[in-house]
């Protein structure tokens, strides 16, 4: 490929190379969507078939948001990549607060599907009747109610097995079968995917059996069901239960990324399920594919330098410090209120000029103290620089930051 490729004077050629590499599987990736002849589709959003398995992601309690935090949620999912927004109901939501809710969400995401995720039937009726395009967890019970009007208004639904029912896919088979004598056509099955510790590999074997029996059903994987309750980096998780699923043929990864722990974890499934379709398109493993989930671990280390160790200076730090005559800055990370936004920043308070600073980088808002003169000494630069790289490198690893606090 090299041979081929008219290099930039400017580039390092392994970077050249890499961002080729990259750019080739996203034509690659957007050849095999286009090709797809799917089962059916969301707004425009192509459901199974072999199409990309695409993201569902939930607004937990999305209920009890206000606009402006529905909003921020919104804005920050379809960056990372979702496909699909799912509206989450709290316990004791009301149908209005329904309807509000998926008012004000499709306000701010016209073109995206909807779903809602609740086994309300009252509240399913509410998000029906104003528009939603997906209706999750429908069971014997549901359906008996409001699985007619479902299927008079042609939404998508996607079915699970009753609770305690002592043969799972049995029970799934059953109410897809009921949907369908309701009208519905647009079925996705859900087996249920268990935590860790809760039966996981049981689940998993469901899934392969409903696999097994219906090779065409589109198939629901709730990834969020074992990420929330592993205390482990999610990214290792997504990238492994997306692969699980992709063997699968599962259709739509679901995660509501609702704590601390979780966070990124649509755009990781997001990146997970292009590579999964790229692997199988090239009938191979999932690497070497032009992109990757590697935060923090490395495809290809650099050597390291080898010294003689003669005439070598020990380092060793002052054990005492001298408060800058022109003043000291407050460090943290933070959001700009009323942009509709989650997007971070770096911030830099100076006492006592109260001239604030924010920037992506350690660089630029070192740069720019010294531009504006509000340091005078070396040791305080140098204590800038190493405050200001934590704070970059817990904006690159989406981590919270507190100043003189270590970050790992």
């Amino acid at each position: 490929m090299a041979e081929e490729l008219e290099f930039s004077p400017h580039t390092p050629a392994e970077v050249f190379l890499a961002e080729n590499r990259k750019e080739r599987a996203k034509h690659q990736l957007y050849e095999l969507e286009s090709s797809v002849q799917e089962i059916f589709s969301l707004k425009g959003v192509k459901i199974g078939g072999g199409a990309r398995m695409k993201v569902c992601a939930e607004l937990v309690d999305a209920t009890r948001m206000n606009a402006k935090e529905i909003e921020r949620t919104i804005d920050h999912f379809l960056r990372s990549g979702a496909d699909i927004l799912d509206i989450g109901v709290h316990i004791g939501a009301t149908p209005e607060e329904v309807r509000r809710t998926v008012e004000t969400a499709r306000s701010f995401a016209p073109d995206v599907p909807l779903s809602i995720d609740t086994l309300d039937a009252e509240l399913i009726r509410a998000g029906v009747e104003n528009g939603v395009d997906l209706v999750l967890s429908l069971n014997s019970e549901n359906l008996a109610t409001v699985g007619a009007e479902v299927g008079a208004h042609d939404l998508a639904v996607v079915v699970i097995p009753d609770s305690g029912a002592p043969k799972k896919n049995e029970s799934l088979v059953a109410n897809l079968k009921m949907a369908a004598e309701r009208g519905i056509k647009r079925l996705i099955a859900d087996p249920v995917l268990n935590p860790l510790g809760y039966g996981i590999a049981e689940s998993l074997y469901h899934y392969y059996r409903f696999r097994l029996q219906d090779p065409r059903t589109p198939l629901f994987f709730g990834v969020g069901n074992v990420v929330e309750l592993m205390d482990a980096d999610s990214v290792g998780i997504n990238a492994t239960l997306a692969g699980i699923a992709s063997e699968l043929n599962a259709d739509i990864l679901f995660t509501p990324e609702y704590s601390d722990k979780a966070q990124g974890s649509v755009r990781e499934l997001r990146v997970a399920s292009e590579m999964m379709m790229l692997a199988r398109a090239r009938q191979s493993a999932p690497k070497d594919l032009g992109f990757d989930l590697l935060i923090l671990k490395e495809k290809r280390r650099k050597p390291v330098m080898a010294i003689q160790d003669d005439g070598l200076i020990n380092a060793k730090k002052n054990e005492t410090w001298e408060l800058d005559p022109k003043g000291c800055f407050r460090i943290a990370l933070c959001e700009l209120e009323g942009t509709g936004t989650r997007t971070r920043k770096i911030y830099a308070l100076h006492s006592p000029t109260g001239k604030r600073i924010i920037g992506e980088n350690a660089q630029e808002i070192i740069d720019t103290i010294l531009r504006l003169n509000l340091v005078s000494l070396l040791e305080h630069v140098s204590y800038l620089s190493r405050e200001l790289t934590k704070a970059e490198l817990a904006l690159q690893l989406n981590r919270s930051y507190e100043q003189d606090e270590p970050i790992f």
